[in-house]
């Protein structure tokens, strides 16, 4: 493996685990409404388990309300299923073509808990990063004893990998703190 396909490998690796991280914030709630907050809800429809993002348009017309216009209205039944099975707590209120989830404010509680959660998905993704440099760095240290690659091309390999995890563990900062203020400010 040459260097340059090494670190192709871990850049690529790091990417996923902040796209990870991006993913997990998209869920997490603030005091508006979005449909991050119920796109991957399963719903068990046409007899498989299926997200609710491709059984319905997820839409939020005011800051408190999430609207779910399904693309077939035989799984009107399954997608209110879905919400009431799921660990959101919120009731769907269906008038027979849509689905209206109401989202009560957020307490300085809930808020608070909201922000350590968002800290916590921060430090996973943290952790995933640096072991993909401790894996990168193994597999240079590999190919260094194996005499593909020289000393100074280990060293400088492993120089550009620690250069890589500074710049995708503040690429997690970044996201986490901005995500943590949208919680806070509501």
């Amino acid at each position: 493996m040459t260097t340059d396909d090494i670190l192709l490998d871990v850049e690529d690796r790091m990417e996923k685990a902040v796209e990870r991280l991006r993913k997990g914030l998209a869920g997490v709630r603030t005091g508006r409404a979005n449909p991050g907050m119920v796109e991957g809800v399963k719903v068990i429809a046409y007899g498989a388990e299926t997200p609710l993002k491709q059984l319905a348009t997820i839409a939020c017309p005011e800051p408190q309300q999430i609207l779910i216009r399904p693309f077939d209205a035989g799984t009107l039944k399954d997608i209110e299923k879905g919400i009431m099975n799921s660990d959101l707590g919120y009731a769907p209120n269906s008038d027979g073509k849509v689905i209206r989830l109401n989202i009560p404010p957020l307490s300085t509680d809930v808020r608070r808990k909201m922000a350590t959660m968002i800290r916590d998905l921060c430090e996973e993704c943290k952790i995933a990063i640096r072991n993909v440099r401790r894996d990168g760095n193994k597999t240079v240290d590999s190919e260094e004893k194996a005499k593909t690659i020289s000393e100074d091309e280990r060293d400088s390999t492993k120089e550009k990998i620690q250069d890589l995890t500074k710049k995708y563990e503040d690429k997690a900062t970044e996201l986490a703190k901005n995500r943590e203020k949208d919680v806070m400010d509501e």
